[in-house]
């Protein structure tokens, strides 16, 4: 195969051979104008770049334009390159103007060395054959390989036929690095997306994987940094511009690195038709998209080199939350890891109307997009789509929410499979299987595990939350959640948690606040019958921010397994949880200051949504224990 891609190579080559460069030229450019109709992949790629470039300046008919003439000058430069080793010295001087050699004159006079950075601009293999002619001094360049061995030899003679010595990347830079010792001049090409080994700093203030090379080797030779381009100048003609040197400036690779990025903008800028836009150079990296636990990291110029200081273009996380009020609480943690994990991120939650509050109350979280009750998939898809997320992270399994972001186009889209939903998700989370254990991990690190997936870092994730303080001088607020979404059998019995509230009342003179939904209202009324005690009765009448509101004047909360015992730890309120049918291990209140009552019996936890027997496990909750850890929540310390 390789030698059919080879033989195929070779004659388009020497059919391009045959003609005047002039022609080539015009051939490439009618080819290329072809080219953006006929290859919609990668109009699009270049559209989406330009767009990060030149979006917040150009209108889309600009940018259009723009990618079209794109098009052509790079099918023009690409058949030219092919011509370029049939010219003489002469030949080449000829169609080559070249600006700024007094720049490699005066290092020429030191003995110094170069790296001479270029980049995919213009016709970028000119290099290859003018930097013998002008520069004045012996020139190599460092090249990576190509995988067609055949091709790959055609190429190094073309490039090497007039002087220029070839270093191949994969050998090491020892003899590169000899070379610019003794003042000759090296090419490094630093536009290419770096992967990741490279250091991540901004260009068009996108943060992009940057290679350090160039600075590198500068800082181990002590040879120039030169910045150099070639535009083209017209039908079949260039022009080279050799910048001045920048200076290390007593900094390490990475700051260097860093200041180059604004040069190669500016370079671009000069004449952005001429760069190389079908190279992802944006690309969003798998699977860790988040860059904490990246090698090199971030780096950013000094503020008076960047275009917009502080100004880093946002790289658009979707978060698809839960739609239980306790599994979002839990998931909290994970969010604000994900937002952590890259200075650029812009972190919006998609999640049920019901529960928009909260989420606008997480710091970290920029937005909410809330779902109307009965919006349907295409609805939400439509909305997410004007957004433009680079990447939505799925927390709950369903089918419906990968199709969601899969309906909406979003690029990246990251959740565990299941549910005949793997072929919507294009990184796919799968767990390790869980070695047994006696103990059960608590369900907070399943959103952990996700975040860290994709990059987060998870180490001080579950910092506790502060306590709020206790009461001084005045009786306390006891708030009660006596509810449970799930079903009967996370319910301790109504008239347990009378007599606790009579007992508490006796004891502290407390202030009793009842939460809940309004169909607690049946239970609600027959525990305020029994204890008939002054309470504030708010079943049925809070909003979810009017909720928290509510909880934050609470010095403790008595509650079942529920949504409201999540939100009170949140919140940093003391809880009092009480469990039967469900694992305090994998959903218990997060964070300390807590109590869970809990009596383990043969036959729990069950998660049955009602109990086929006795209830025997919520029975043996006594409430002189209810009191107990009530008054020890109330305690100082």
């Amino acid at each position: 195969m390789d030698r059919l891609v080879f033989a195929i190579y070779r004659a388009f080559s020497m059919l391009l051979r045959a003609l005047p460069l002039p022609a080539v030229f015009r051939l490439g450019w009618a080819l290329g104008t072809l080219g953006y109709w006929l290859a919609p992949p990668y109009r699009r790629l270049v559209l989406h770049n330009l767009g990060i470039a030149f979006g917040r300046e150009k209108s889309s008919a600009e940018l259009r334009a723009l990618a079209r003439k794109h098009f052509a000058t790079l099918g023009a430069n690409i058949f030219s390159n092919v011509k370029l080793p049939t010219l003489s010295a002469e030949q080449i001087r000829a169609v080559v103007t070249i600006e700024g050699l007094e720049t490699l004159h005066e290092g020429n006079k030191i003995g110094c060395g170069y790296i001479i950075v270029i980049s995919h601009l213009g016709s970028w293999e000119m290099f290859a054959q003018l930097s013998p002619i002008f520069f004045g001094c012996k020139v190599g360049t460092i090249f990576q390989a190509l995988s067609n061995s055949y091709i790959d030899a055609e190429v190094r003679r073309d490039r090497a036929r007039l002087g220029l010595e070839l270093f191949e990347k994969k050998a090491g830079f020892i003899k590169a690095s000899q070379f610019m010792r003794e003042g000759g001049a090296v090419g490094i090409l630093m536009d290419q997306h770096a992967g990741d080994a490279g250091l991540w700093c901004p260009l068009f203030d996108r943060l992009a994987s940057t290679t350090t090379l160039p600075a590198t080797l500068a800082l181990r030779t002590g040879a120039w940094l030169v910045p150099a381009a070639v535009y083209t100048d017209g039908v079949a003609r260039w022009r080279c511009i050799i910048q001045p040197p920048v200076p290390p400036a007593g900094e390490d690779a990475d700051a260097i690195t860093a200041r180059l990025n604004p040069v190669l903008e500016a370079q671009i800028r000069r004449q952005p038709a001429d760069w190389f836009w079908v190279h992802n150079r944006w690309k969003t990296p798998r699977p860790k998209f988040l860059l904490a636990s990246y090698k090199r990291g971030i780096a950013q110029a000094p503020n008076s080199e960047l275009r917009t200081p502080n100004a880093l273009q946002p790289f658009r996380i979707l978060i698809r939350a839960s739609n239980w009020l306790g599994d979002a609480v839990m998931s909290v943690p994970a969010v604000r890891a994900i937002k952590r994990g890259r200075p650029d991120a812009q972190l919006s939650v998609l999640t049920p109307a019901k529960l928009a509050d909260f989420w606008k109350s997480v710091a970290g979280v920029d937005a909410v997009i809330a779902i109307e009750s009965g919006e349907n998939v295409r609805a939400v898809a439509q909305k997410l789509r004007a957004q433009n997320f680079d990447a939505a992270i799925l927390f709950p399994n369903s089918l419906r929410t990968a199709l969601e972001v899969w309906l909406a186009g979003i690029p990246r889209r990251v959740g565990v499979p299941g549910h005949h939903r793997r072929w919507l998700l294009n990184q796919v989370f799968e767990p390790k299987k869980k070695k047994k254990s006696p103990r059960p991990r608590h369900q907070v690190h399943d959103y952990l595990a996700l975040a860290e997936f994709v990059g987060a870092d998870i180490a001080d994730a579950l910092a506790p939350t502060t306590r709020q303080s206790p009461p001084a001088k005045r009786p306390p607020v006891i708030g009660l959640c006596a509810g449970a979404e799930y079903g009967g059998a996370k319910r301790w019995l109504p008239e347990r948690f009378a007599e606790t509230m009579r007992l508490i009342h006796e004891r502290t003179g407390c202030e009793w606040k009842l939460f809940g939904v309004e169909k607690d209202r049946p239970v609600a009324d027959a525990i305020l019958a029994t204890a008939a005690i002054p309470s504030t009765d708010l079943i049925g009448k809070t909003t979810l921010a009017q909720l928290m509101d509510e909880l934050r004047t609470c010095d403790v909360l008595l509650s079942n397994d529920t949504g409201t015992m999540h939100l009170a730890a949140h919140l940093g309120v003391p809880v009092v949880a009480l469990f039967g049918s469900t694992e305090p291990t994998l959903t218990g209140p997060l964070g300390l200051h807590h109590r869970v009552i809990r009596r383990h019996v043969e036959c729990s936890p069950c998660f049955l949504r009602e109990c086929p027997i006795d209830f025997r496990c919520m029975k043996a909750i006594e409430v002189p224990e209810v009191v107990a850890a009530i008054e020890a929540a109330l305690a100082p310390g």
